[in-house]
């Protein structure tokens, strides 16, 4: 029932949202949806980042593959995030090397390296106009978060050679000039993209590679053997191995992963056009993440608008007012926004892990599953779908990396998570409110 909730209930069957992304997106035709039974090499479920790249480097491999999606691709989160593609993983560096040694902290950092290189490198083979952009800047709401960044950056240069710029107070006004913060760092390495427009070229990659895409094609049950057999509503796939690539829409497809990925709800606004006023948010074409728990996150978009991504929901329902919702936090960061019209405002459903790590799983043996980004998908689901596809082809080192972290259970199973998550985020946004 979940799953069901979260993919029909806030949202029309088979349309995309009503986002600042679709409105300006070349949509192509809906693809048709599977009728009657397909025999493939490989089934993915599941059209976004994950399943798109998986369905790409498997047909480049010579796999015959079939991709189902319940509604179009990058409908979820692949095409309704901040576009934001961060440094490393989402755990930054110390805090990995605390959790998994130096090493294998390290490794992780190389890993993530990797993922920015295989997603500029994949827009820039298959000419994908995805509006990448270079630079993101995190900043720090009081001094000694602001300290603690620019701590970091010392740590990042001295241990991984990675130069991160230091903001003190007057420098990040000068490149933001919102009253809510005192400094921080830039990472150039980093980047900004149009979330849809990027799903929907590796779409149109994977499909000139040979995938066949489905869309309106839920799967709602799925039978394991060496013959996996993959029901949707009007037919089914047979397959030698499946890839589930659902992140926060896996609902009950697989209990063991649903115990340890769990769905939350984000929200986006996008202003009208600013013109001049631009430069009341950003002086750079450069993206910003604050230290927030539940962060904010913003950038300008191509038309100048401000897209500002705050606030989140742990129920399966979206908030009846978006944009009031969004708006609180925009004004706090923005106060001189307060006469700007939002003229679009967007949820979406990513997926967390208790970790805040990827959880990458072998699910019998041959079943995959890569979800829970926490988000940091952009890059991290691009790379997945590549490593499950390295994962069938036999060479699967980088699969069982991700797979040896540690993703625990969530505390009181999918009945009680929800409501905990929402204690816990009680506590988190009483010291977001005080500054910590």
């Amino acid at each position: 029932m979940w799953s069901v909730n979260l993919l029909f209930s806030n949202d029309t069957r088979g349309r995309y949202p009503e986002s600042w992304y679709a409105a300006t997106a070349d949509l192509p035709a809906p693809r048709p949806t599977l009728a009657g039974a397909e025999r493939a090499d490989v089934c993915v479920v599941g059209g976004g980042y994950t399943g798109l790249s998986a369905a790409l480097h498997l047909a480049e491999a010579g796999f015959s593959v079939v991709l189902l999606e319940a509604h179009r691709v990058g409908f979820g989160a692949s095409g309704r995030n901040g576009g934001q593609l961060g440094s490393g993983q989402r755990q930054d560096q110390m805090t990995l090397e605390k959790m998994l040694g130096r090493d294998a902290a390290r490794h992780m950092w190389a890993l993530a390296e990797d993922a920015k290189a295989l997603l500029r490198g994949l827009t820039a083979r298959h000419g994908i106009a995805c509006d990448l952009r270079n630079g993101i800047a995190w900043a720090g709401r009081a001094p000694g978060s602001v300290r603690e960044l620019h701590d970091y950056a010392g740590f990042m240069q001295a241990q991984y050679g990675t130069s991160l710029e230091v903001l003190d107070r007057d420098a990040f006004a000068a490149v933001c000039p919102s009253p809510a913060y005192c400094g921080g760092v830039l990472d150039m390495s980093a980047a900004h993209l149009n979330p849809l427009r990027l799903a929907l070229g590796l779409a149109a990659a994977a499909r000139s590679a040979g995938a066949r895409i489905y869309e309106n094609a839920w799967v709602h049950d799925i039978r394991p053997g060496a013959r996996l057999r993959v029901a949707t509503e009007s037919g089914h796939v047979e397959a030698d191995h499946l890839i589930l690539a659902c992140n926060g829409y896996l609902g009950g497809l697989d209990r063991s992963v649903a115990a340890r990925v769990m769905p939350i709800n984000n929200f986006i606004v996008a202003t009208e056009p600013l013109g001049a006023r631009a430069a009341e948010v950003l002086t750079r074409d450069i993206a910003v993440s604050d230290d927030r728990f539940v962060v904010n996150y913003f950038r300008l978009s191509a038309d100048r608008r401000l897209l500002f991504g705050g606030g989140e929901s742990y129920g399966y329902r979206f908030p009846r007012d978006i944009r009031r919702t969004v708006s609180k936090p925009m004004l706090e960061v923005f106060p001189t926004l307060r006469d700007v019209r939002l003229d679009y405002a967007w949820g979406g459903t990513l997926a967390i892990t208790m970790s805040r790590l990827p959880h990458l799983a072998r699910i019998g043996t041959n079943v995959l599953s890569a979800s829970g980004y926490s988000g940091h998908g952009v890059g991290n689901a691009v790379q997945a779908g590549k490593l499950m596809a390295d994962a069938v082809a036999g060479q699967s080192a980088g699969f069982d990396a991700y797979a040896a972290l540690p993703t625990p259970r969530f505390p009181g199973g999918s009945a009680f998570r929800n409501p905990l998550l929402a204690l816990a985020m009680t506590w988190y946004a009483l010291r977001d409110k005080v500054g910590r």
